[in-house]
């Protein structure tokens, strides 16, 4: 069932973002808390398998970043999920997607922010308690939200620095780690060995996997900003690609470098002692002055991941509000900065709330959850896109569809009964907010 275009009033976006634009983009939403603290959450559920956790989530996040690309070059618009649900499935599952994607992405920016609070206060060796993170996360976050409000031109030029920063550290990172490694360890950590005794723990594997999957959903930004990207249908699916190969092979050398050197127990515990997992193993380096540069990485790398977050979940917001599904007052575009600019206030406030959780490990595993769900809904409508509109095979999207809704049940039981709750509260509130429209 297709819901028909929705008409609004509001200006449309303006189509500013290029190909390589798009790209780094996306870069900066994976390159960040991914890379800089879910590695070593997931280090904690299964050990030196994270390597292969983290091979496997890449092919989930490839099946589903085809299908994420296909829609948005077939249906260019701000919205992303949401949009596609509503066009090509129902309205219904379209809410869904919408709902579940600002609770998912909301939870892994307030993780972003704690997560660069955390490195920026243990590189300064300031006191690190629980209030201090808190609060200075919510700092982060006030000042991120302006440059947003101030329109995606802005926030494009921050982004390009803040990647380019992101890769130097990480290249760093794993170069200095491996003039670090003892040899005589390699193979115990990161060889045969461990990739089996991971197969021999499947449970501990699949939730890994499903922790790692949500590591790899930046290129979903590039979808939800369609509305302003230049000739979507071709650079949209290129965009996709590229980003996800280079992060990919990004998250194989630094989880690969960080259980070589000091191996997968203490790299877990550098995260639940400090939030800055990388920063912890690059100080065992026999250069440990890298750290420093890590640190660096890590709080730019983070701060562009919201920066990133809070741009795409404004869009949803926005598309959704379209819709009179959320306060009809979140619709209105600024003339002057083509931005939505109550739409992403709306965003930091929700996202300070999540903030005061104050637990990297919770929001994080709520995030995954709820994004694979989001994202199931994504590979069911790629399956119902026209064949004159599709770029890719019926099976990507099936393999997509099958392993998002089968992973998203292997995190932790209270996790996802949560994410089933806030699920129908969600539809709860849509029905009010369509009745008052």
């Amino acid at each position: 069932m297709s819901a028909a275009p929705v008409e609004h009033s509001s200006p449309a976006l303006a189509r500013v973002v290029g190909l390589w634009g798009a790209v780094w983009m996306g870069l900066g939403s994976i390159l960040g808390t991914g890379v800089f603290v879910s590695l070593g959450i997931a280090a904690g559920v299964i050990g030196s398998g994270v390597v292969m956790a983290v091979a496997l989530a890449a092919l989930v996040a490839t099946a589903n970043g085809m299908s994420s690309a296909q829609l948005a070059a077939a249906h260019p618009v701000s919205g992303g999920t949401y949009e596609y649900g509503h066009r090509f499935v129902h309205p219904a599952v379209g809410y869904a997607a919408g709902w579940m994607f600002l609770a998912a992405k909301g939870a892994s920016a307030a993780t972003a922010a704690l997560g660069c609070a955390g490195y920026l206060l243990h590189a300064l060796g300031a006191p690190g308690g629980t209030g201090v993170r808190v609060g200075l996360g919510l700092v982060l976050l006030l000042g991120l939200t302006a440059l947003v409000a101030g329109g995606v031109r802005r926030s494009n030029q921050a982004n390009l620095v803040i990647v380019t920063m992101t890769l130097v550290a990480l290249a760093a990172f794993v170069l200095f780690g491996w003039l670090s490694v003892d040899g005589g360890l390699v193979l115990e950590r990161i060889g045969p060995a461990s990739w089996v005794e991971a197969v021999g723990t499947p449970t501990a594997l699949l939730h890994a996997t499903a922790l790692l999957f949500v590591a790899y959903t930046g290129y979903g930004r590039i979808a939800t900003l369609g509305e302003e990207v230049r000739d979507p249908r071709r650079t949209i699916p290129r965009a996709v690609i590229l980003t996800l190969g280079l992060s990919m092979l990004l998250y194989v050398a630094v989880s690969a470098t960080a259980v070589a050197v000091v191996g997968a127990e203490a790299f877990a515990a550098a995260t639940s002692a400090m939030a800055a997992p990388l920063e912890g193993v690059a100080r065992s380096f026999r250069h440990p002055q890298v750290a420093w540069l890590v640190a660096a990485g890590a709080v730019t790398a983070m701060a562009g991941v919201l920066l990133n977050l809070i741009l795409g979940l404004s869009r949803v917001l926005l598309a959704m509000a379209r819709r009179r599904e959320m306060p009809t007052a979140l619709e209105r575009v600024s003339e002057e900065t083509r931005s939505p600019v109550r739409a992403v206030w709306a965003i930091g406030g929700f996202v300070g709330l999540l903030v005061l959780i104050g637990d990297v490990r919770l929001t994080w595993s709520f995030s995954a959850f709820t994004v694979l769900v989001y994202y199931g809904i994504t590979n069911w409508a790629a399956l119902r896109l026209p064949r004159e509109v599709r770029l890719y095979p019926r099976w990507i999207s099936w393999a997509g569809l099958v392993s998002c809704f089968g992973l998203a049940f292997f995190v932790p039981w209270p996790v996802w009964t949560a994410g089933l709750g806030l699920l129908a509260l969600g539809f709860a509130l849509r029905r009010l907010f369509r009745v008052r429209a």
